[in-house]
């Protein structure tokens, strides 16, 4: 139930719905004075989160900032890398398909042939409402092994279907086995806080490698300062959405 009413309140938290029931609201009620305040606010709200600068700064200050390849003095024993990343539901099934976030993969092989990580822990299933064919941590575990990975060095964990079932399914299977200690956590930089308490929670309090990053040099160039940008409205829906996952894990005792 959980599941269900965490994705439900993704969708209705999105700014871009918000904006949207503005503008509705503002054709539709019968006092024009409230009509005209919709307006405005689904205006101001439309031109706030289509603001490149104002979205930038924003994401500067939520994502946890790269770490250079040579500035990591440590050796870890596993890199848990997570899911989230794969479109599960494409056809044919007969090869892997990303959206967003495949340096998530490609940082994580370049760490692995750094000798920064010997082993690869892939971690997470499913994170659809529906069910699909294929996990997706099996699928990227295949792209690792055809990018040079051995098999040997590549677990998985495939039953969960958010960051905090993945936190505890990974506990329960290799908790016995693997020391957190000798972990790294890969993930996109702004899902670094949530996925880093989660485990924390669970016990395994590991250092972190962010990798997918929305945030890109400050820029005060007008292009950036005044044009609206699609893609500044969209890093708000996955800011707000991490958001809203951070505070409903709150509330239920996950973080």
């Amino acid at each position: 139930m959980f599941f269900f009413l965490s994705k439900t309140l993704n969708y209705m938290t999105m700014p871009l719905v918000i904006v949207c029931v503005c503008f509705i609201l503002s054709v539709f009620l019968k006092v024009k004075n409230w009509k005209a305040r919709f307006f405005k606010i689904g205006l101001i709200l439309l031109l706030f989160f289509c603001n490149d600068f104002i979205t930038n700064e924003v994401v500067l200050w939520w994502e946890v900032a790269p770490t250079p390849f040579m500035a990591i003095q440590k050796r870890y024993a596993y890199g848990i890398l997570l899911t989230g990343i794969g479109k599960s539901e494409m056809e044919p099934a007969d090869r892997v398909y990303f959206s967003r976030g495949a340096d998530r993969v490609t940082h994580t092989l370049q760490l692995y042939k750094l000798g920064i990580i010997k082993k690869i822990l892939v971690a997470g299933g499913n994170g659809k409402l529906t069910a699909v064919n294929r996990k997706e941590a099996d699928a990227i575990a295949e792209v690792l092994v055809l990018m040079g990975v051995a098999a040997s060095d590549i677990l998985i964990e495939n039953k969960s279907r958010n960051t905090h079932e993945t936190a505890v399914e990974v506990n329960k299977l290799y908790s016995d086995n693997i020391k957190p200690a000798q972990c790294l956590l890969i993930t996109s930089a702004f899902h670094c806080r949530r996925s880093k308490a989660c485990f924390a929670k669970q016990g395994w309090n590991m250092d972190v490698f962010s990798t997918d990053f929305l945030s890109h040099r400050r820029k005060f160039t007008p292009d950036v300062l005044f044009i609206p940008s699609v893609g500044a409205l969209n890093h708000w829906h996955i800011l707000v959405r991490e958001w809203t996952g951070m505070l409903a894990y709150k509330l239920m005792g996950y973080i």
